[in-house]
């Protein structure tokens, strides 16, 4: 594989700024005015303006803007707004003295740390003409103590403006720190590339391996040779590389070609080898930015919709996605075991369900997979909370369609309940109740874990998510949300916190009263918030414990609730004896006709009633005014025929 020749990558900036630091005479602006002028100067200003480097100085053709800075106690502030403003850095000590050596890792280093300044840092020794020629010392030798301490540097070199030595290479080391950073892809201490770097290899070669064979034949090679440097590779090339890869990785070339070993040696050799350019036009031409994630330009627009409406996926990207499954289960067993599901990733920046809200919210089988269902609910739930997380990594295991028609735009949940039936899929269900009241032990049913009687405290939002089977006998998918009483009151500060929500369950220990009253609170608050927001939702109440003794009056308090405010009695849960009493099919059945189970507060009927009394005056003025238009006209006609007769 060439390199690049020169050519600046897609996604080049259109300059780069590099701030130059270090102690007072250590040769900063003689470096930086030799370095323009292609002359050692004669007369150097203490402080110089910015000076630019243009386009064609360097081969990446981007020009250079370097920024001089004073080291006195009294510009502090103004180094630092430099440095915030940097793409790079250079920090200069002066080869004849070495307390500028030491003040590297004493002062100036650290100094960057505490100033948060992110950016690669050249390290460069001025005034190697001065140096004790009596007492060589090697650059690496000095150098490698700080460079493990200090990961930021990005390389050392030393220099000598009097001279013209190494000056260009100093600002050059700096834009290629800038254009082709080695921390994104390759490890210094292990030696070795990192594992998002493997990843964003991996899927190119997955791409260019167009017959699926597991090695790119000369053809593909030569295709991605082409693709990625505009220029084909000559059949002696190819054996060339095949060579270098065969000597080093046996396993790297096998009958069919360079395999992903080989082709991943042949990128760390590249790197190793301080070719870096290469391997960054691969990834540039394949879409990716310096964190090894696809750029934004090729992801789809933000998904517009309503606070009601929710997004799902197109039967296109199931099928899509029942075909992954299937050829990633490598044992045919019918789920996907950890190492499974950690290959189908391979090719993303990293597993999406690594952590929350989806790491253990979806059944798993007694050996950790994931079943079929349980693998389309998550991607289910991925695509109801974050679509752009879900898209991309559709695109990244293997998605060739177009992105928008893996998902789709539900109708608003208003209209649903105009016309009495939900058309959604996907149905997120919040679950409110006070603390011990069974919250937790709902969801861990729903998703098949055991009953625990040891009791603990849910402190942050936790998801469910699970397919259930319909009275119909269609399937469906259910989210539920667990919202913890304590964070009930931050839920409803937001206007619209109940526009994502297609039903609300609200569960109760039935063997404590107070359990109860603490429920029924929160049922009224939240449909109060319905009410006043216009998001009304329909609601259950779940009496859970049903195999402890309801306290005394739990009958009557529940048929009164449940009487007033105009929805179906308390549904008796046992999750203890497995008795889910149909606890699941009935929260689809109420979310599915949105019109109905939505509960009534008293405030919410005084309004209704006054709406209605306003409308009816309304409607009395409204008939008033057309009486007396109709006697107008008719008055009219009798005059004018009264007129006409005399």
């Amino acid at each position: 594989m060439a390199g690049s020749d020169g050519n600046a990558s897609s996604l080049s900036p259109s300059s780069v700024r590099v701030v130059v630091v270090g102690d007072r005479g250590t040769g900063k602006s003689s470096l930086i005015v030799t370095a323009a002028a292609e002359a050692f100067p004669s007369n150097v200003p203490p402080l110089l303006p910015p000076t630019r480097l243009p386009a064609d100085y360097y081969p990446d053709r981007v020009p250079l803007v370097i920024i001089d800075t004073s080291s006195s106690p009294e510009n502090r502030n103004k180094l630092a707004e430099e440095l915030k403003k940097a793409d790079a850095v250079v920090l200069t000590y002066a080869c004849d003295d070495p307390a500028t050596l030491d003040r590297l890792s004493t002062f100036w280093l650290p100094e960057l740390r505490r100033l948060e300044v992110k950016v690669p840092v050249i390290v460069v020794g001025c005034k190697l003409d001065l140096r004790d020629d009596q007492q060589p010392v090697s650059l690496e030798q000095v150098m490698s103590p700080i460079m493990q301490q200090f990961r930021e540097i990005e390389t050392c070199i030393e220099c000598s403006a009097l001279n013209l030595i190494q000056v260009p290479e100093v600002f050059y080391y700096a834009q290629k720190a800038v254009l082709h950073p080695t921390g994104p892809l390759f490890d210094q201490e292990t030696q070795t590339l990192k594992p998002r770097c493997v990843r964003a290899l991996k899927r190119i070669f997955i791409q260019c391996d167009h017959d699926r064979d597991g090695a790119l034949s000369d053809a593909e090679l030569n295709d991605f040779q082409v693709k990625c440097f505009n220029a084909p590779l000559q059949p002696s090339e190819i054996v060339g590389v095949k060579r270098v890869v065969q000597e080093k990785l046996p396993e790297g070339v096998n009958s069919r070609g360079l395999t992903l070993t080989g082709f991943l040696f042949l990128h760390a050799l590249f790197i190793e080898k301080g070719r870096l350019e290469t391997t960054w036009t691969v990834l540039r031409k394949f879409g990716y930015n310096n964190d090894l994630k696809l750029r934004d330009d090729l992801l789809p627009v933000p998904i517009k919709r309503n606070p009601d409406q929710s997004v799902e996926l197109t039967n296109e990207a199931v099928e899509f996605l029942r075909g992954i499954f299937c050829l990633f289960d490598i044992d045919g067993d019918g789920a996907l075991r950890p190492a499974e599901l950690d290959d189908l990733f391979s090719t993303a920046p990293e597993s999406p369900w690594g952590e929350g809200p989806y790491k253990d919210a979806a059944q798993k089988t007694a050996l950790d997979g994931l079943s079929l269902d349980g693998f389309l609910s998550l991607w289910s739930l991925m695509t109801l909370l974050d679509p752009a997380r879900c898209l991309a990594n559709l695109i990244y295991i293997g998605y060739a369609g177009d992105p928008a028609s893996a998902i789709r735009v539900t109708r608003k949940r208003r209209i649903d309940r105009k016309k009495q039936q939900s058309e959604r899929n996907v149905f997120q269900c919040f679950v409110f109740g006070p603390k011990s009241a069974g919250k937790s032990a709902l969801l861990n049913s729903f998703i098949g874990r055991p009953f625990s009687e040891i009791y603990s405290s849910t402190r942050n939002e936790c998801f469910a998510v699970n397919v259930v089977d319909t009275l119909g006998g269609s399937k469906k998918t259910v989210v539920l949300r667990e919202i913890p009483e304590d964070g009930v009151k931050n839920l409803l500060s937001n206007k619209e916190s109940l526009a994502a929500c297609d039903i609300a369950v609200f569960v109760h220990d039935s063997s404590d009263e107070s359990s109860w009253k603490r429920a029924t609170e929160l049922l009224v608050e939240v449909a109060s918030h319905g009410e006043a927001s216009g998001f009304e939702v329909p609601c259950l109440i779940v009496a859970a414990k049903d195999d402890l003794d309801p306290y005394p009056m739990a009958i009557q308090d529940s048929t009164r609730v449940s009487q007033d405010m105009g929805i179906e009695a308390p549904i008796p849960v046992s999750m203890k004896l497995g008795d889910y009493n149909s606890i699941f099919r009935r929260i689809i059945t109420a979310a599915q006709h949105p019109h109905l189970s939505i509960p009534e507060t008293e405030a919410g009927r005084n309004r209704k009633h006054y709406h209605r009394l306003v409308n009816r005056s309304l409607m009395f003025v409204s008939v008033g005014a057309a009486v007396a238009l109709v006697g107008l006209a008719a008055y009219r006609v009798y005059a004018s025929r009264k007129n006409n007769s005399s």
